[in-house]
């Protein structure tokens, strides 16, 4: 058994990042437990700009962490109080990247320059390119050798001990991936840092490696905010990579092919009245490429239309940058189209020309993965790319009500039903900073006894050493792919009552089969993964419970649309099947939990929003209060 203050699970760039900062406040029993450095979303992602969400830093144009607040909770089912943290902390966890050596760019007289993202009415965004989270992860990864921080790789987590009221988490139980043997922790805290639901679904962007752990949380009673609220977008399949901004700003051409790649079509074009109208809405899914309820009448149609072709039609779906159509006319394009190409000098004869003279690292970065866009097409389709939702934490990103967990990065449901494009960077790193602070000046002392730690932790040894001594039947690969298929079918950004039960279903019966199941004569390959499946399908459940709630409740809003037989048609060229129910708007002012019920199953509840706090205190209190630590005391004292 290791005893640690603070375990950090996961080592993304809000894991390293809380890791360094707890060492840097004088918590030194600390570890990274992970499955590899190289391992996590942060280090695996990107786009072609990928970016970082802050406060305002260039120019005379004003901003305050008041105004960033209400932009970050504009979408509503969003705490206002977090959407403050978020944006007062963000200089603070910003310029610490750049002086660990992220190279975000800054003008002659030091100004760290900006642009517009999604949701975003002022400059605040930056990128140092289409590896910024990566670049983060690897200053990151060296500051924490810098400080001699354990980290022990290949290390599954596969169990979060909790306290026997189900108040407080213990530790937790890993399972070594290099020799099949399980390894205890004992943790006065643990900083749950393990990614968004990447597992979950077939149609995926997140990165093959990773798979997420929120189910681990969720076994243990951690509650949850917003499940529903998931992103998804274009995105390419065999290199998973988000196909946003200026792979569509340069028009590429859509075509389908049966399975055997024959029978080439451009699919669009029965859906647009002329060329020019489909490829000023292909421009526009460059600065729109989430899938949102609010573009549905525009660029979010392309979702839909690429959908139908790929699940309905059992096409494959590609993206030509090779040629133009004989009819393509640029003086017939719109006028937004034509001014973006013709002031980024990207005129040219072909996409891939247009793609060269925009964005050459672009077309780099698939090359780097052996695929040469200049001459073959690129296979994409509409894929699962973030959840805006996630585990349920207060203002110091600790879980409300499983004690002494801290989640944070995507795995923290702090953000609402949309949110500014790389706000997500942001919310990582804030959340590191405020959890290391919230355990740096609170939770230093012991409170559960090795005695009380070992019952706990003896019980669910000997359920497993138990369970590894009955023969395993299951596959998990087959087992994996049944639960990642029915994500996709019915809890992607098409969403329907009967898909929604019949998944549900489905999901319960896998899981009493998974955990009915012997883990016998199994490698240490095959035991790590089919434990995994056992969280992954706790997870599906919670989420397409909420989901199936949101279709009662709250309708179509953000990332997803609700079928409805009495809604509104989307497209004069769709059949009636393809009609939405309208949103709820009442319901953009609470937030949806989830969690287990007194009985034992998933119950969800609502809670309404806090409103961003007025900041009008006088120094010497706010002083007074820092002093002496009050400011922890609970958000009543704030």
């Amino acid at each position: 058994m290791k005893k640690l203050n603070t375990l950090i699970i996961g080592s993304g760039a809000a894991g390293l990042s809380a890791a360094v900062r707890l060492n840097a406040l004088g918590v030194e029993n600390i570890a990274i437990y992970t499955e590899g450095l190289k391992m996590g979303i942060s280090i695996n992602t990107g786009r072609d700009k990928q970016t970082y969400y802050k406060l305002g830093m260039y120019g005379a144009e004003s901003d305050s962490p008041y105004s960033m607040a209400q932009d970050l909770a504009k979408g509503g089912s969003m705490h206002g109080d977090i959407a403050l943290i978020e944006a007062a902390l963000s200089p603070l966890t910003f310029h610490n990247l750049v002086n660990l050596g992220v190279t975000f760019p800054h003008d002659l007289y030091g100004q760290h320059i900006g642009y517009k993202t999604d949701h975003d009415p002022k400059r605040r965004a930056t990128s140092c390119g289409p590896y910024t989270s990566r670049d983060m992860c690897r200053v990151l990864i060296e500051e924490v050798k810098r400080r001699n921080i354990a980290v022990l790789e290949h290390r599954n987590a596969i169990k979060l001990l909790t306290t026997e009221d189900k108040k407080q988490v213990t530790g937790a139980i890993f399972i070594n991936s290099e020799n099949g043997e399980f390894e205890l922790v004992k943790s006065e805290n643990i900083v749950f840092a393990v990614g968004g639901p990447g597992g979950l679904y077939e149609a995926s962007v997140y990165p093959k490696v990773h798979t997420g752990a929120i189910g681990l949380a969720l076994e243990a009673g951690a509650k949850t905010y917003n499940l529903t609220e998931s992103q998804f977008g274009l995105a390419s399949t065999k290199f998973r990579w988000n196909v946003s901004g200026s792979y569509m700003q340069v028009l590429p051409r859509f075509i389908s092919t049966d399975e055997n790649g024959n029978d080439e079509k451009e699919f669009l074009r029965e859906y647009f009245d002329s060329t020019a109208e489909m490829y000023d809405a292909i421009f526009l899914k460059g600065y729109q490429w989430p899938f949102s309820v609010s573009n549905i009448k525009g660029s979010s149609l392309i979702d839909i239309f690429c959908y139908i072709e790929k699940i309905e039609k059992n096409r494959r779906i590609f993206l030509d940058y090779r040629t133009d159509p004989a009819d393509f006319n640029f003086a017939e394009l719109g006028e937004e189209t034509r001014s973006y190409l013709s002031n980024t000098q990207a005129i040219a004869d072909t996409p891939f020309k247009r793609l060269q003279k925009l964005n050459q690292l672009a077309i780099d970065l698939y090359k780097n993965h052996q695929i040469d866009i200049e001459h073959e097409p690129l296979e994409i389709a509409v894929s699962a790319q973030h959840n805006n939702g996630g585990l349920a934490g207060n203002i110091f990103y600790e879980s409300i009500n499983l004690k002494h967990l801290f989640p944070i990065g995507e795995v923290n449901g702090s953000h609402g039903v949309t949110r500014p494009g790389g706000s997500a960077l942001n919310a990582g790193q804030v959340g590191a900073f405020r959890a290391a602070e919230f355990i740096a000046n609170t939770y230093n002392s012991e409170s559960v006894s090795d005695d009380e730690f070992s019952a706990i932790a003896e019980k669910e040894l000997q359920i497993l050493e138990l369970l590894k001594t009955l023969p395993a039947k299951q596959d998990y690969r087959q087992e994996r792919s049944e639960l990642q298929h029915r994500m996709s079918e019915a809890g992607a950004f098409i969403r329907s009552t009967a898909k929604l039960e019949q998944a549900l279903d489905g999901a319960y019966k896998q899981l009493n089969r998974l955990f009915s199941d012997g883990l016998g004569n199994l490698d240490t390959k095959n035991l790590t993964e089919t434990l995994r499946n056992r969280h992954l399908c706790i997870a599906q459940i919670f989420y397409l419970e909420a989901i199936l709630m949101q279709i009662d409740y709250i309708g179509s809003r953000g990332g997803s649309i609700v079928l409805s037989a009495d809604g509104e048609k989307i497209h004069p060229k769709l059949g009636d099947e393809w009609r939405i129910k309208a949103e709820n708007p009442d319901f953009r002012k609470l937030i949806m939990t989830c969690g287990y019920g007194d009985n034992g199953f998933v119950e969800i509840n609502w809670e309404s929003c806090r409103n961003i706090p007025e900041s009008n205190g006088y120094f010497e209190r706010v002083w007074s209060d820092f002093r002496n630590k009050k400011i922890y005391g609970g958000e009543n004292d704030l």
